[in-house]
């Protein structure tokens, strides 16, 4: 008689929850080690094999002089706590500190805040206009979201928000705290704000809107050149990168010569847009990967052959504010070199948050996974080295008087190719005010694609040498 062997590491109040997941949601990721196991002992039993079951380990399961403690802190606040307080509130408080208390991503999600997340993720909801999280007990900006209240009021990634109207942040959960923030298009929040370089606190009034985010933008930059700007990633981000690129070719009439990618700013989003974003300029390899406890958070996302742009040079800018699903684009593309990234240090998020629905209205918000990038480095806390670093600077430019030249004499000679050279220096005085110039960073990357564009076609150019 075969034998079936099982065992349960679960403690008996964990397998209840587990197993209310499971029915609530079926095929629920953090469920489906647990209900694997369970179809095994019932196979096993409807073919009559011999099962043994291996209890839990006493020492594994939780504490009950822990349980007792908290039964009596419950009891404690029901009969003494200044007002009267609901089961339901206390228990809900417990949830949300349970989860609150293990990272700053993960969270309890009451209706609302669940209404609000799908919102955010299909791209538009009310509000700032900013992605935050904790540190130090304040809000912290990760980033603001262009064309939005925030971004138009001055906030700048790396802001610690220290009061939200005349309310201290510190002490709020970061749920309080957003829930401040949103409120009836219109209305006026006066953010006081902790930035570094600035010696007193700054305030800044922001007048809520209907956040609207459009995830891809993108125009030409110079001839040749196009520019695409991921503002955070959606459902429909990667059929949208694809849709610009081939705009893009379409006004310049042929292949680009080069292609920037900005991804400043940008505090992260759907990891499957992500995926299909860099899916899209890779012909091969490993994307990204997690690794989690459960079997179902561990994961692999590789790139399927055709890379749209077939090898066009690549520039990607990053800053600060540039975090998770922005994270995984910038470093696939990097591990692959496939791009060259420019800018500052990302910010550091290399985390999975699965979102487990409770009920029909209630979930929560966990982390459950860490990201890799391909050649297996991890981003959380990290972030994303550039491989050339350029910081923000704001250029002045020294001698802008026009130089007197051999073209400007009068009866000069002319010269074969002196109409293009004229025709070239007044297309470049109408390209000072583009805003390649007014950003250095931008200027620096668009640079670098015309060298590596000069090198591309010297070497083109070149006569190939037969001899073996």
């Amino acid at each position: 008689m075969k034998r079936a062997r099982s065992t349960l590491k679960t403690s008996p109040l964990r397998s209840m929850i587990l197993a209310t997941c499971c029915f609530t949601v079926p095929g629920l990721a953090l469920a489906q080690d647990q209900e694997a196991q369970t179809q095994q002992i019932i196979n096993a039993i409807q073919n009559g094999e011999r099962v043994e079951l291996k209890l839990p380990d006493p020492e594994k399961q939780l504490p009950l002089d822990d349980l007792r403690k908290f039964t009596e802190v419950f009891s404690r606040i029901k009969d003494a706590y200044v007002e009267e307080v609901s089961d339901t509130q206390l228990l809900e408080s417990a949830i949300k500190g349970m989860l609150s208390d293990l990272d700053p991503h993960s969270t309890y999600l009451a209706p609302k805040d669940y209404e609000e997340l799908e919102e955010s993720t299909s791209g538009e909801f009310g509000g700032l206009g900013i992605e935050v999280g904790m540190e130090n007990g304040f809000v912290k900006v990760i980033s603001p979201i262009d064309d939005t209240p925030a971004q138009k009021a001055g906030v700048q990634a790396g802001d610690l928000i220290i009061k939200l109207d005349e309310k201290p942040v510190k002490g709020m959960s970061l749920e309080e705290a957003v829930n401040l923030m949103r409120g009836k298009p219109g209305t006026i929040l006066t953010l006081t704000i902790m930035r570094e370089g600035e010696s007193a606190p700054i305030e800044l009034d922001v007048t809520r809107d209907v956040i609207k985010v459009t995830s891809v933008k993108s125009r030409m930059i110079d001839n040749g050149y196009g520019y695409v700007r991921i503002t955070q990633f959606q459902a429909e981000t990667g059929r949208q990168f694809r849709k610009a690129l081939s705009n893009l070719e379409e006004k310049h009439g042929r292949d680009l010569d080069g292609l920037i990618i900005d991804l400043r700013n940008n505090p992260g989003g759907v990891l499957q847009a992500a995926v299909e974003t860099a899916d899209a300029l890779l012909d091969e390899g490993l994307i990204v990967y997690t690794e989690g406890r459960i079997q179902s958070s561990r994961l692999r996302f590789s790139a399927k052959p055709g890379d749209v742009m077939a090898g066009t040079p690549i520039v990607v800018l990053i800053n600060g504010g540039s975090a998770s699903a922005s994270e995984i684009l910038a470093g696939a593309l990097q591990d692959h070199q496939r791009a060259v990234v420019m800018g500052t240090q990302s910010f550091g998020k290399g985390s999975v948050q699965t979102v487990i629905p409770l009920d029909e209205t209630h979930a929560i918000k966990m982390t459950t996974a860490r990201y890799f990038t391909p050649d297996g480095r991890s981003i959380q806390a990290t972030g994303i080295k550039p491989d050339i670093e350029v910081r923000p600077a704001e250029l002045t430019e020294l001698d802008s008087r026009p130089f007197f030249t051999e073209a400007d004499l009068s009866g000069h000679l002319e010269g074969e190719n002196e109409k293009e050279a004229r025709e070239a220096r007044e297309e470049a005085a109408k390209a000072q005010a583009s805003a390649a110039d007014r950003d250095y960073q931008l200027r620096s990357a668009l640079n670098l694609l015309k060298g590596l564009h000069i090198l591309n076609r010297n070497d083109n150019d070149a006569p190939q040498d037969s001899s073996r």
